[in-house]
């Protein structure tokens, strides 16, 4: 299946802040929208960065409290590694686990198309699953 099928599914909607937003402001985002990063944008819509939960526990094991009132652009991950909307979910799968990142920007013709994480990648793997063994099944009771 292509990463674009997956954002049909769940939408291209992506929860974005700005560089200067302070630390503070950006957990109460990812906490008001129950997510664990963010991408950080410039004003003309391009992607500086990602910013996960994990860049701010780093930040405070680094800095302690100060690290709150670091700026997005302190703590995020700036060499973002992104995909094609016509890549496939294995593809995806391979790159998160290589590079350790949960949360892959998704481009389409050189711009933003939506952001694939994760928990997607495993929707994606489990419903494939069952469809194979439902799959499997009918062959077996038609057989």
């Amino acid at each position: 299946m292509q990463v674009s099928a997956v954002l049909g599914q769940k939408g291209d909607h992506v929860v974005t802040v700005s560089p200067s937003d302070s630390i503070t402001d950006v957990a109460a985002v990812l906490s008001k929208n129950k997510i664990g990063a963010v991408l950080v944008r410039a004003e003309d819509g391009d992607v500086l960065g990602v910013l996960s939960e994990r860049d701010i526990v780093r930040g405070v094991a680094q800095s302690g409290v100060d690290s709150l009132t670091k700026s997005a652009a302190d703590l995020m991950t700036k060499d973002v590694i992104t995909c094609g909307a016509e890549d496939t979910v294995n593809e995806v799968m391979a790159t998160m686990t290589d590079h350790r990142i949960r949360h892959v920007p998704v481009m389409r013709d050189g711009a933003l198309a939506g952001v694939i994480s994760i928990g997607d990648v495993v929707k994606n793997h489990l419903a494939e699953i069952e469809r194979e063994r439902q799959a499997l099944r009918d062959y077996i009771s038609t057989g």
